[in-house]
Formats: structure tokens, sequence, C-alpha cells
């Protein structure tokens, strides 16, 4: 079968629509596609014909878009969607499905996973959303079997969505194709950034799921609800040595895991395996604030250079508040052992958690300022469907608005669009912009990257002075 898969064009700007929280981001950051890449390696594994094509990555425009698949002839198309993007997304696959009428169409992702029903009823059009993770659900969808046979589908009858039951679940996540091999068939490092790594880099996944309860995170309860599996340590330095071989351009692997470290031990047989391999790329990976020295040091050892920590908050109460599980003290005491360990540091604080007033944002930016990342993230909170968070704002009525074009400003950069007692919406991006310009204004960060910059040119000075060419123009306007 020829099969397309498509992450569509929205904006016709760079929209990281696999980021957790998708929009045009500030820093130019572009995620790998890499949920749709293991679908388009389970296909291809499966002997289909398939075109895969990254839209907003290679500048694929929304008027060129139908004929580049109507030249490929589909008979399935696969495109997927976001919460913010998706009343464009469903013009889009609607517009496709015009010009191949006999095509067979199915919308993935986190908004569809989380509303199917619903975006059915708007989307009459299209055949089936799978809801979840889609690997087995839509290679079977693709062997032709029936849809209404087929469990994790929501499939479009006379009647309005019909759910076929959860999906099936990968077990055994060494058995799924690397997303090395898919990248080299398909897709160009130079298309995807990542600010806080060195460019190019390269993304990769080594476990699904999590174990942790955080309520406004959105991969873990809405594409893998199924509980926390992952590669083995082996099959992870298998695709470091992949990704080395394949992309001599590369300079830094991203692990993008919810959480790489949820169990300390596996980290460091993970990152000796890496070692032991003969890894010769700097890595990055997501972490949390538990994780232990000795875990960071094996890390350290096997080429990896930044850990990715989601601070969120530096007040305990709003951590309690959103089953967290961490606490303020971990946070300032994993930041010593990253020291220790010779790591740096990306720091990830939001705002707008319940329980939120302006003494606890003071708290936060003062605790980014005491943590001293060597760069830092502030959001306003982004409440997605499926989420707990998103149905607590729901039913509290601090939900502004359900209309998700509003998640966006209309330079397609984040929003928010909740409004706390007391600190309405507007309030909210006003602190995160101040504290952005608070953090990295400052004199003594500013000495620290140049010396840094001077110390590392050509790895570490043309990150920074690549970040900083995007991150200048948002950085000195929208200040509170």
């Amino acid at each position: 079968m020829r099969i397309s898969v498509v992450n569509p064009p929205f904006m016709n700007g760079r929209f990281s629509r696999t980021s957790r929280s998708p929009a045009i981001v500030k820093s130019g950051t572009m995620y790998w596609p890499f949920w749709l890449a293991y679908l388009v390696g389970g296909l291809e594994r499966a002997g289909h014909t398939v075109q895969f094509l990254d839209c907003p990555a290679r500048g694929i425009r929304r008027e060129d878009l139908s004929s580049v698949v109507g030249d490929f002839g589909p008979e399935l198309l696969v495109m997927d969607t976001s919460t913010p993007s998706i009343n464009s997304d469903l013009e889009v696959a609607e517009g496709l499905k015009m010009g191949l009428p006999g095509t067979r169409l199915v919308l993935v992702g986190t908004h569809v996973s989380a509303l199917p029903i619903q975006v059915l009823a708007r989307a009459p059009f299209a055949d089936a959303v799978a809801v979840g993770e889609y690997d087995i659900s839509l290679v079977r969808a693709a062997s032709g079997e029936d849809l209404m046979k087929v469990p994790g589908l929501c499939v479009n009858t006379p009647d309005g969505g019909v759910l076929t039951g959860p999906p099936e679940l990968v077990e055994d996540l060494d058995s799924l194709p690397f997303l090395a091999d898919v990248y080299r068939r398909h897709l160009r490092p130079e298309d995807y950034f990542f600010a806080a790594a060195r460019y190019p880099s390269v993304m990769t996944i080594t476990s699904r799921g999590c174990p942790y309860k955080c309520s406004f995170c959105v991969w873990p309860q809405v594409l893998h609800p199924g509980g926390y599996r992952a590669r083995s340590a082996g099959n992870v330095a298998a695709e470091f040595r992949l990704i080395a071989e394949y992309f001599p351009q590369a300079r830094e692997i991203v692990v993008e895991d919810d959480t790489f470290s949820v169990d300390s031990s596996r980290v460091s047989q993970v990152a000796s395996a890496i070692a032991a391999a003969g890894n010769r790329l700097p890595w990055t990976a997501n972490t949390r604030a538990n994780l232990s020295l000795e875990a960071m040091r094996t890390m350290k050892a096997a080429g990896c250079r930044m850990l990715i920590v989601g601070y969120e908050s530096g007040s305990q109460e709003i951590l309690n508040g959103v089953s967290k599980g961490t606490t303020v003290q971990q946070n300032l005491d994993f930041s010593t052992r990253a020291r220790k360990a010779g790591l740096m540091v990306h720091g990830c604080f939001m705002v707008g958690n319940p329980g939120e007033t302006r003494k606890t944002m003071e708290q936060t930016l003062s605790m980014a300022m005491k943590l001293r990342p060597d760069t830092a993230q502030f959001f306003p909170i982004m409440a997605y469907p499926g989420t707990r968070l998103y149905d607590q704002y729901q039913r509290q009525g601090m939900l502004r608005t359900t209309d998700y074009s509003q998640w966006l400003t209309p330079d397609g950069l984040h929003n928010c669009v909740v409004d706390l007692p007391g600190l309405p919406a507007e309030e909210l991006v006003s602190f995160c912009n101040h504290a952005r310009k608070k953090f990295y204004l400052r004199p003594s960060y500013i000495a620290a990257k140049v010396v840094q910059s001077l110390l590392h040119p050509l790895t570490e000075g043309k990150r920074n002075l690549k970040a900083f060419g995007t991150f200048r123009r948002h950085l000195f306007r929208g200040s509170r």
C-alpha cells in the first residue's frame, strides 16, 4: 500500500507540533517528529511504501501540499494534529481528502486522542482517529483490516464516532524500528533545532510513559497512559552508534523521554552501554530532580553534556498541587549534584498552576536565580485537553475559552487562556516575559556566557550565537 504520513503546515512557519507545548517557539526550537517516525518505520517494515512529509521543518507550504501528496497518490493518509493548530489541521485534512476521495484518512496526535468523538463530529470527511499510541493500530489498519475490528481507533460512522477499544501497546520497545533508520531515509538534521543543544542535534526516545503523576503533562496522560516501558541499554547504545554513523554532521543527541531518569540504576546501565560502544557525540536528556550523583557521573563519563529538568515552581504548595512528587529542596540539591558531576542544566519553570499567586511566582523567579542553570525557560501554564489540569480548570471555570486557536498569539507563540483568582492570563504571560529578561540580562549571566563562548568557540560559542540570534527579538519586548 502507498501511504502518506504528514505533519501538516501551520501558519506557514516553523511550528513545532511534536513539542509538548506546540507553538512557533521563541528560541527557534523545532522538534523531530519522532512519534510519526516510529509509525513510518513500522509501516515500512510491514512492506508499505511511505511518503513522510514534515512540512513545518521542510518549509512545505499549505498551498503546495495537495500537489505533493496528490502526485504520490496514497491509498492511506495519516495526518498529525495538535491543540492550537486543530482548526487549520482539519481544514488541511479536508482539502487533501477532497483531492483524494478514495483515500482513507486517519488523524493522530494528542488533541484528537483526547477528543476523538468531538473531532470527528467536526470532520465527517475523516475515516477515523487513532487514539493514543498508534504504532500497532495503524499498521493493522494499513493491512486492510476492517477499521471497526482494529483496537485503538475511533471510527467515523453515520451515527458518529465509535470507539473500538483501547490501543494495543508496544510492550517490547526494543522491537520498534530505530528512529535513526527512519530519519536517514526521510529527514535532515539541519531542518531541526533544539536551543539547549549543539546544532544540528538529533532527537531519540528511550522510553514511553511515565510513572509520575504531574497533572499538566500531556504525553503520559494522552499518548502513553498505558504505563512506563523502557528500551534496553544495549538497544539505546546501538542507536547512538547509528546516529553517529548516519549523520556525521550531528553535534549532539537529545533524549526526549518524558523522564529518562525514572530509575537511576537504569540511567547508569544505559550510560555505561553508551560509553562501552565508543560513543563520540555529546548528549542531553530530560531528568527529574531525584537523579543520583552516581548516575550523573556515569552519564558524564558517557558523554552527557546537559540535563533538562522540570523544576516548575519555587513553591512547595504549587508542586504538591500538580502532583509533581518533588520538593524545592530536591531542586536545590539536584543543582549542586549536577555541578559536582560537571553537567550543565537547562531549567524549566512555569507559572499558572493551581494556587499560584504573585508571591509564588516571585518565589519561582528567585529559585531560578539561585539555581543558576545554564539556560532556562519560563512558560505560562498551557492546559491541554486530556490532562487532569485541563479538566480541573474547565470545572472551575478558569479556562477563558475553548477556542483552541487562542492557545497561541497571532504570531504563533505560546499564549495563555487560564484566568486564576486575581491573576488573569495576561499577567501570567507578562510575568514570564519579565522573568526571562531578569534571568538572561543579568551582568553575571552575560559574562559567564561570553567566557563559555570564548573557551569553546566551535561548540558552546556556536550554540549560544545561534540561540541568541533567534531569541533576542523576543527577549527585548513584552516586558512586565
